[in-house]
C-alpha cells in the first residue's frame, strides 16, 4: 500500500512538481494515523528523494531558471526553517487542526490562482507578460518556504503557479525551477524534522521506495513532452523545404524567405508575364 501510494505520488511530482506535500500529508495523517508532525516531517523526506531523483533530468535538458530559483530561495529557506520551528514549538495534542487549515488553506489558495488566471482575458494576460515582475519572488516565496515547514505542502504548488504568474517562463522550466526550488526546501525541511525525530522511519522507507520507481519515469516523460531550450520553433515539411536563410521562393504562397531570417511579401505574376516576380 505504502510502496504504490509512492509511486503514485512520485509520477505526479515528476510530471508536474505539485504532490509531495499537498497529497503526503494528509494522507498520511487522516487515512494512516501517523501523528501531525511526523507525517510533515516524513512526506519532506520522501519529496525531497522523489525531487532528488527527477531533478537531473530538468538540469540535463536546461530547464532551470537559476536566476529565478535563487530570487524563490532567498525567500523561501528562512521561511522553510520558521515554519518548521513554529511546528516544533506547538505541543502534540494542538498540531493537528492546524495541520490540516493549512492544508486546505493551501488548496483553497491554488484553487483561486487558478481561477485568476483562466478569467484573465488573452489582452491583459499579454501585457501581464510583457513586464518582469520576479522582483516579488522573495517577498512571495517566503510565506510559502513557512508552509512547507509547518505542513509540507506548497513549495510545488504554489511554487509553480507563482511562476506562471509573476514570469514568462515556458511550462517545462516552470515545472524544471519548481522542482529545484521544492528540492532545496524539502532538505531543508526534512533535515530539520530528522533533527528533532519527527518522522516515521519504517513509512518513509516503504514511500522512498516507490519514489525512486516513480520520480525518474515522471520526470522523463514530462522533459520529452516538451521542447529542448532555444530549439527551433516547428515547422511543415513543406516550409522547410522552401523558406529559410538562402531567400529562395516560397512557393506560390506569396512570401519568401530573406537573408536575414525574416520574411518578404511578394507579388506573384502571371505564368503569361515577363517579370516573374516583384519585388
Amino acid at each position: 500500500m505504502e510502496f504504490l501510494l509512492g509511486f503514485v505520488i512520485a509520477i505526479m511530482i515528476g510530471l508536474t512538481g505539485v504532490g509531495g506535500g499537498v497529497i503526503t500529508a494528509p494522507v498520511l495523517t487522516l487515512f494512516l494515523g501517523v501523528p501531525p508532525a511526523e507525517s510533515v516531517g516524513t512526506a519532506l523526506v520522501f519529496t525531497a528523494l522523489v525531487k532528488l531523483v527527477a531533478a537531473p533530468l530538468y538540469l540535463a535538458r536546461r530547464q532551470v531558471n537559476f536566476r529565478l530559483l535563487a530570487l524563490l530561495l532567498a525567500g523561501g529557506l528562512p521561511g522553510v526553517v520558521a515554519g518548521s520551528y513554529t511546528l516544533n514549538r506547538l505541543n502534540a495534542d494542538h498540531r493537528k487542526g492546524p495541520l490540516l487549515a493549512v492544508l486546505g488553506g493551501t488548496i483553497i489558495a491554488m484553487a483561486f490562482l487558478n481561477l485568476y488566471r483562466h478569467v484573465k482575458s488573452a489582452q491583459d494576460a499579454a501585457a501581464s507578460s510583457a513586464r518582469d515582475r520576479s522582483r516579488w519572488l522573495p517577498l512571495i516565496a517566503l510565506p510559502i518556504g513557512a508552509e512547507v515547514g509547518f505542513s509540507s505542502a506548497g513549495a510545488g504548488a504554489l511554487g509553480s503557479l507563482v511562476l506562471m504568474t509573476v514570469t514568462r517562463l515556458s511550462a517545462a522550466e516552470v515545472v524544471g525551477t519548481d522542482v529545484l526550488f521544492g528540492l532545496a526546501l524539502s532538505l531543508a525541511g526534512g533535515g530539520i524534522s530528522l533533527g528533532a525525530g519527527n518522522y516515521h522511519a519504517a513509512l518513509a522507507l516503504k514511500l522512498s521506495l516507490g519514489a525512486v520507481a516513480g520520480g525518474g519515469p515522471g520526470a522523463a516523460w514530462a522533459a520529452r513532452s516538451a521542447p529542448r531550450r532555444g530549439a527551433p520553433p516547428n515547422r511543415s515539411p513543406g516550409s522547410a523545404r522552401r523558406g529559410g536563410g538562402g531567400g529562395r521562393d516560397s512557393g506560390r504562397s506569396g512570401w519568401r524567405g530573406g537573408t536575414g531570417g525574416g520574411w518578404t511579401k511578394r507579388n506573384v505574376v502571371p505564368q503569361g508575364g515577363r517579370g516573374g516576380v516583384v519585388e
